[in-house]
């Protein structure tokens, strides 16, 4: 059996004084940091999802924006994810940043943003990844790749006159934090890891070092 030892991780540390006390805060501090070091899309998220069964999945998404409201990203109503999140509301997602030696967790809830919110988005995306939005049905089994391309150029003879409308199957999804998890990667795996934990009922958040 092969076994695989890893690297020592030594590039940085995280200490209590040095966090905000906001996680959002912490994660904008974090994440401008990524885009400056040259991570490439340092918005890759892997997010997961599981059955109301509790049956998991998970898979790499972008997140497009995020404020003190939450994380967002878009994608297919129709999809896996989508009828997952709809059976069970409790994800989470994990930014890896390799290269700072850094992750960081967010569980929550999921819920749909607003029509508007969506609109407003697909409107930001190229024609192209518009006419896409209308070509997969996203999940569902398909026969072969020529299926899509067909759909494709339908699509663009369909809307070559105007504007491509946001599909009534695309929209985006907004995850309300519960809790946060900043780990930094430390030598001998004595990594540097905090938690925040939302308060019941409150706007303020509780944070802890937990052992690695």
């Amino acid at each position: 059996m092969k076994t695989f030892t890893g690297k020592q991780f030594e590039i940085n540390e995280l200490d209590r004084s040095i966090l905000e006390e906001d996680p959002f805060m912490q994660f904008e501090k974090w994440y401008k940091e990524a885009g400056a070091s040259g991570i490439e899309e340092p918005n890759t998220m892997s997010l997961a999802t599981a059955t109301s069964s509790g049956f998991p999945s998970v898979r790499s998404v972008y997140l497009k924006y995020f404020d003190a409201r939450g994380f967002v990203f878009f994608t297919n109503y129709t999809s896996q994810k989508a009828f997952e999140i709809e059976e069970n509301p409790n994800v989470e997602i994990l930014f890896y940043w390799m290269a700072m030696e850094r992750q960081i967790r967010v569980k929550g809830k999921c819920e749909k943003v607003s029509k508007l919110e969506s609109l407003k988005y697909f409107a930001s995306r190229p024609r192209d990844s518009q006419l896409g939005a209308w070509c997969s049905n996203q999940s569902a089994t398909i026969s072969s790749r020529s299926i899509l391309i067909q759909k494709f150029d339908e699509m663009k003879r369909k809307f070559k006159n105007g504007e491509v409308p946001l599909p009534d199957s695309w929209g985006g999804y907004r995850i309300i934090p519960e809790m946060f998890e900043f780990w930094q990667g430390r030598k001998n795996r004595l990594h540097d890891r905090f938690q925040y934990q939302r308060l019941e009922n409150e706007e303020l958040w509780n944070i802890v070092r937990l052992a690695p």
